[in-house]
């Protein structure tokens, strides 16, 4: 059972995220992004994958995106996959992969969709917001 997570650790979704995957009992795959980025195809595969666009695939908050332009409609998807080639802090988080399907994760529970195994216990996200009871069941 195969899962994989692109992952920032400075990010508290992308840590929520992670945290939530091993709460199934599953070691994944770790890919810090920022040190490891992917290739161009994998990242337009990743996107794809997941039912987006490469714009709504690409973060602007705390990145450079607005000073390297692009917010201008003219831009094209293979300009912004270029960007967040040379610069990685510019594709959101975190991604992650199963035989179930590819997430990008946000909010972090969204992953809950695609994991194989079911909950193994409560879960708390670092904000304090419960997400899993003590049965493993999904707070509504």
């Amino acid at each position: 059972m195969s899962v994989t997570i692109y992952h920032n650790p400075a990010c508290g979704t992308s840590r929520n995220t992670l945290a939530m995957i091993r709460n199934t009992g599953i070691e994944p795959n770790v890919i810090e992004y920022l040190n490891t980025p992917p290739d161009r195809q994998t990242l337009r595969q990743l996107i794809r994958d997941a039912g987006l666009t490469v714009r709504e695939a690409i973060r602007e908050k705390g990145t450079p995106y607005a000073e390297l332009g692009l917010s201008d409609p003219s831009v094209t998807d293979e300009q912004l996959l270029d960007a967040m080639l040379a610069h990685p802090i510019l594709i959101n988080r975190p991604f992650v992969i199963t035989e179930l399907g590819v997430r990008l994760c946000r909010p972090s529970e969204v992953v809950l969709d695609i994991l194989p195994l079911p909950q193994q216990g409560a879960f708390i996200k670092e904000d304090g917001e419960a997400v899993i009871d003590a049965q493993g069941r999904r707070v509504k």
